[in-house]
């Protein structure tokens, strides 16, 4: 399951579901309007195999790396979440639920810095 962040604009969203990307947001389709920061983890935790957007540089921290889901922070423009987000799902590092799953990524232009369960150095991946 792919979840978006309040944070992400409802025109981004809607290119995601016109492109075919099956997406649900946090306060729309899953959780509750408003859940603050800390109270997502704990959500995510319910969940499985979720991968969860958001533009929140707070969340790309290694030690919230965790079997059940991937966290993908975007570090680009809230008019470009919808490309990026199509972009992580399709590049061969990440394509797959089972590649993502205990990943926590940080997507930029150049392309992405990536955290792995149980490894000790951080990855950069171009695109």
């Amino acid at each position: 399951m792919n979840i978006l962040d309040e944070n992400v604009r409802e025109d981004q969203r809607g290119l995601l579901q016109r492109w075919g990307i099956p997406v649900h947001q946090l306060g729309v389709d899953v959780g509750r309007k408003g859940m603050k920061d800390e109270e997502i983890i704990p959500f995510l935790h319910t969940l499985r195999d979720t991968t969860f957007f958001t533009r929140d540089m707070g969340f790309y921290d290694r030690k919230l790396c965790h079997a059940r889901y991937c966290l993908v922070c975007l570090a680009v423009g809230k008019e470009e979440v919808a490309v990026f987000v199509r972009r992580v799902l399709r590049h061969p590092e990440v394509d797959t639920k089972a590649k993502r799953m205990g990943a926590v990524i940080r997507v930029s232009h150049a392309g992405f810095s990536i955290w792995r369960r149980n490894v000790t150095k951080e990855a950069y991946i171009n695109w």
